[in-house]
């Protein structure tokens, strides 16, 4: 089975920080890192790292997309359809906490560039089947999702960031929902405990596969016929940039290959705790074999 992950590109500069800069406040930062990131493309390693098939599409900076294209290959990711254009590429200023949580302030340069055109072409080289890998930070979502679903492609949606454009969104077409508590509630449009979010949301959309991560309590499968908790690994988290998309990219590596969704979550599960602590966002994925190694003892 083929992967298209349809998403972003960012150049991330990721700042070390004592506590969140507050309204009216400046701070000096402890430290100051360049990384290449972006939802799509932590996504698209992700996937390649834990031995997926995956093409990426989306778009660049002519003058400073080379580095986003460099960190894809050289993970195995095909980028013969990311497009270059004449403006900036995607970044993103990030700070981390001293606790490894962090809060992202994204431009969407090129990212916000992809055209009708550019989807049809894109996805002309797919088959019924293929998954298509999306989240919310590329435009014209609606069309792209709406022509994988004329293709017979099978369509997976991180609802993030969730804002308005999501809940505008075909999200009838969605085969596979990967999500956090937090976007889970806002799809929901309730506040309930947290572990009745898949069952809620699996009844909106009941031809649907409901993943839900919860950080450090794990996560939950749901789909018509089975629920599944998987515990998480607990580790000394230094940064949490990229688990969700290391967690996402291992889970979807996993089930194209046949595995079965326990066996999958389990191994998405371990991928998330070494991400988490590890500095960076596509530098923090772990390859398979650190996956296979790792001793959560």
């Amino acid at each position: 089975m083929n992967i298209l992950s349809f998403g972003s590109l960012n150049l991330d500069k990721v700042y070390g920080v004592e506590h969140f800069v507050r309204p009216g406040e400046t701070i000096s930062g402890l430290s100051m890192e360049e990384h290449c990131g972006g939802k799509g493309l932590n996504q698209s390693i992700a996937i390649a790292k834990a031995g997926g098939n995956v093409w990426h599409a989306g778009c660049v900076g002519q003058a400073d997309g080379a580095p986003l294209l460099n960190a894809l290959s050289e993970s195995g990711v095909d980028v013969s359809l990311v497009r270059q254009l004449e403006c900036p590429s995607g970044h993103a200023i990030i700070q981390v906490d001293q606790d490894g949580q962090n809060c992202i302030l994204l431009y969407g340069g090129a990212n916000q560039q992809v055209t009708p055109e550019q989807i049809d072409q894109t996805l002309a080289q797919f088959q019924p089947g293929d998954l298509l890998v999306l989240q919310n930070e590329i435009n014209n979502l609606a069309y792209l999702m709406q022509a994988a679903a004329d293709r017979g492609m099978t369509i997976v949606l991180n609802p993030s960031p969730m804002n308005e454009t999501i809940l505008s969104l075909p999200l009838h077409l969605v085969s596979y929902f990967l999500l956090n508590e937090v976007e889970a509630q806002e799809l929901c449009g309730e506040d309930k405990d947290e572990t009745q979010y898949p069952q809620l949301l699996l009844e909106r959309f009941p031809n649907s596969r409901i993943v839900l991560t919860l950080g450090s309590r794990g996560s939950i499968y749901q789909d018509a016929h089975c629920r599944i908790e998987q515990p998480s690994y607990k580790v000394k988290a230094v940064d949490t940039t990229a688990a969700g998309d290391t967690f996402t990219g291992y889970f979807l590596a996993s089930v194209s290959k046949g595995m079965d969704i326990a066996e999958a979550l389990d191994k998405a599960s371990k991928a998330a705790a070494i991400s988490v602590s590890r500095h960076g966002a596509s530098v923090s994925i772990p390859t398979p074999a650190e996956v296979e190694a790792f001793d959560p003892s």
